[in-house]
């Protein structure tokens, strides 16, 4: 990889010009250390210009204020001890305090082997400042430098709402030199690699010094955003059940067959078209650039939000729906509550994948889990029944506070052929029929009161995406006015038969 940037030089990089501020007080050493240390740290503080191993202050990056926590490796390989953890929480303190966005960027061994054992559960304070800063609902990114490993990632560096790796950089618990030094074996090559933990769903994203401001920027532009906008040219409500289009002609089995047609609008289409911001995040899954379910920060509709949503191709194509991708969600909807932003949910799926593979991961239990996560989220939900809606994959995205679906849209506890194979013993031939005995149209599930309002499908996949994304945002907007215990308790009402 390219030469290492200093804490300063990383600063100059991704900071607009002349906005940094520095929080840092002077560090004395401490009297008691022993003689050795003090002179290890005086070189130190000779050879970098800096008097411990973090630097802390606070800046811009795309005009968005945020406070920073930059490791200075040559400072004794940016090692933390306790005066470094003291202004490693101050600074986090400060930032909760301020509700300043907070971006770490370790460069780090680990703890200080100087100072022992002290040194080492400083990282339980870190951390603790850390889980109260995000319980604020402010954001927390980490930008892990080369290298970042032992204590360092296995706390603070490891707790971002987003993760972004430096290219090529070492990332990870164990220190290549010490596995050697304690096996006698060299540790397999690339496993510890940025580019290996992004393949293996553990970070979000890999992002060249030079690159990082624009794409923190990215990120900054819909987390400092107001949450919810409605459509300024349309009120709340505009698709209420009273105004939705008249009853399709057709029965069910014509809408599941042309919620399979190819080139079907989707869930990719309406973030190409209709997305104003967009920062997919991909420490969720193993290969999650080819997978079925898409978790992202987004701007749609003029809102700031979490999206968590499956595209149907990929999951035909690449990746069907799995617990691994049910475990990415619920990442999502943690998310979601943790930033205080509204939760979007798009269920387009043609079923979770069904394998032996699948049950020995808790596949159903994972299913059970999405569901009680979303019941219990403090953030404000918006479903959206997009197309296919087949099984438990789509009832793990299901519960909201307003669900919308579009004209052809269903929902349905299998796929019609598997429904016409338990009642006609094996025979899927009766799928059709089964399909219009089950209630599972958009239009079915209005009459029943799980599905809020119907959105009319549109050939011009500009237009509709346009369409789609302002009534999410249209129907975010009343749900975050309520109170989140009360959304909470109103959430399971719908499916109630004597409502």
């Amino acid at each position: 990889m390219a030469g290492r940037l200093t804490a300063r030089a990383f600063l100059d990089a991704v900071l607009d010009p002349g906005s940094w501020v520095s929080w840092d007080a002077p560090i004395r050493f401490r009297a008691e250390a022993a003689r050795e240390y003090r002179e290890a740290l005086a070189r130190a503080r000779s050879e970098t210009g800096e008097d411990e191993a973090v630097i802390t202050g606070q800046g811009r990056i795309g005009g968005h204020p945020v406070a920073l926590i930059v490791s200075e490796f040559g400072f004794l390989g940016g090692s933390i001890g306790v005066d470094a953890a003291d202004r490693v929480e101050a600074a986090i303190r400060r930032a909760t305090h301020e509700r300043l966005p907070l971006l770490a960027a370790p460069a780090s061994g680990g703890t200080r082997m100087q100072e022992g054992t002290l040194a080492f559960v400083q990282m339980v304070r870190i951390t603790a400042a850390i889980v109260d800063h995000k319980e604020w609902g402010v954001p927390y990114l980490v930008y892990a430098r080369h290298p970042t490993t032992g204590g360092v990632f296995a706390s603070w560096a490891s707790l971002g709402h987003v993760t972004i790796g430096e290219p090529g950089a070492l990332l990870g618990f164990l220190g290549p030199g010490v596995y050697q030094a304690l096996h006698g074996v060299a540790f397999p090559p690339g496993i510890q690699r940025a580019e290996n933990l992004l393949r293996h769903g553990l970070i979000d994203d890999v992002v060249a010094p030079d690159a990082l401001a624009a794409h923190l920027a990215g990120i900054l532009d819909i987390l400092a955003t107001p949450a919810c906008a409605s459509s300024a040219s349309e009120p709340h409500g505009r698709l209420l059940p009273d105004a939705a289009p008249m009853r399709p002609v057709g029965d069910a089995w014509d809408s599941v067959q042309r919620t399979r047609e190819p080139g079907r609008f989707g869930l990719e289409s309406l973030i190409a078209k209709a997305a104003t911001g967009f920062v997919p995040l991909l420490g969720t899954v193993v290969d999650a650039r080819h997978s079925g379910l898409v978790v992202a920060l987004a701007r749609l509709g003029g809102m700031s939000c979490v999206i968590v949503g499956q595209e149907r191709d990929s999951q035909r194509e690449h990746t069907p729906l799995g617990p691994d991708e049910l475990r990415a969600a619920r990442r999502g909807f943690r998310l979601a509550g943790e930033l205080s932003l509204p939760l979007i949910t798009v269920i387009d799926t043609p079923g979770a994948i069904l394998s032996a593979e699948a049950e020995e991961g808790g596949l159903g239990a994972e299913i059970a889990r999405c569901l009680a996560d979303l019941l219990a989220s403090p953030a404000p939900l918006v479903s959206l029944l997009l197309g296919e809606g087949t099984g438990g994959g789509a009832l793990a995205l299901l519960p909201a506070d307003r669900v919308l679906a579009t004209e052809h849209a269903w929902l349905a506890p299998l796929p019609p052929e598997g429904a016409s194979a338990i009642t006609h013993h094996g025979d899927t031939s009766f799928a059709a029929t089964s399909a219009n005995a089950q209630g599972i149209t958009a239009w079915d599930l209005r009459d029943a009161g799980i599905v809020d309002a119907i959105i009319p499908d549109d050939p011009d996949h500009d237009r509709f995406a346009a369409t789609l994304a302002a009534a999410l945002a249209d129907q975010a907007a009343p749900a975050s006015a309520v109170a989140p215990h009360e959304r909470i308790a109103l959430r399971p009402r719908r499916y109630g038969h004597s409502r």
